[in-house]
């Protein structure tokens, strides 16, 4: 088989299974397992897929700045904030995340909200303007301007002071084994924390996140309140989040 054939291959059991085993494929085709590693990083280095210990998943291909993310799965991500919206009660503190999704958050809050919002995101903070009743309180430190979030030890220390109600969470990644992931070193560590000073973490997740992963962890499943889905995610794939401690609702059109 042809380095190319064996990579459509390679991409062909990604969509079909959610995962690579390097020895596996490597003694069903006969070749040796540092074939199928190369193929691998390959196949990484082009953004096709995660290498993992033993194998490889599916790259998430929510990893666009947010410009690009924009115009990902628009229909979604409008259930998904409306679903998300929904959520925040009066007097709540609630931490709202950055992100394409986070704005529909915002877009579907009643204006005459009372509650209290914390963010990292000068983007969410800027769209939470005209809720007058709302308090936003801002978490500053260093701007990723991929994300539009402020990250960095000062954004973590800030956080350790709070306890709020709710946590919507932003990941780039949601799979069964790998978790919830995103694809830089130090919004997995502010995520962290956020989620750590909240009663409940909401996770809304449009279809381009599900079943794949980046390469840094925040957290299992099972820690999750809430996964929140397009109400289009295949039957199967709900199954396997389930199966891994994910509670999963469907957000409705």
């Amino acid at each position: 088989m042809l380095t190319t054939q064996r990579k459509q291959l390679i991409l062909e059991r990604l969509r079909q299974d959610g995962q690579i085993v390097a020895k596996a494929l490597s003694e069903e085709l006969g070749i040796s397992e540092d074939t199928v590693r190369r193929d691998l990083r390959e196949l990484a280095a082009e953004g096709q897929l995660q290498r993992v210990h033993g194998g490889a998943l599916p790259a998430s291909k929510a990893v666009g700045n947010l410009q690009v993310r924009e115009h990902l799965a628009t229909d979604d991500k409008r259930a998904l904030g409306r679903a998300g919206a929904a959520l925040v009660q009066p007097g709540q503190v609630v931490i709202l995340d950055g992100g394409t999704t986070s704005l529909q958050v915002v877009q579907h809050l009643p204006l005459d909200l009372r509650a209290t919002v914390v963010t990292h995101s000068p983007s969410v903070a800027v769209a939470l303007a005209d809720h007058l009743q709302v308090e936003v309180l801002m978490l500053g430190g260093r701007l990723f301007r991929h994300s539009m979030v402020n990250v960095g030890a000062s954004v973590t220390e800030a956080a350790m002071k709070l306890r709020a109600d709710l946590y919507l969470m932003g990941v780039t990644g949601v799979h069964a084994d790998a978790g919830l992931t995103t694809g830089d070193f130090e919004e997995a560590a502010v995520k962290r924390t956020l989620h750590a000073r909240a009663a409940e973490t909401v996770v809304l997740a449009s279809i381009d996140k599900l079943g794949a992963a980046s390469p840094f962890g925040i957290a299992a499943l099972k820690e999750l309140a809430t996964l929140v889905v397009p109400a289009a995610t295949p039957a199967k794939l709900v199954a396997s989040l389930r199966v891994a401690g994910a509670k999963v609702v469907s957000a409705r059109p």
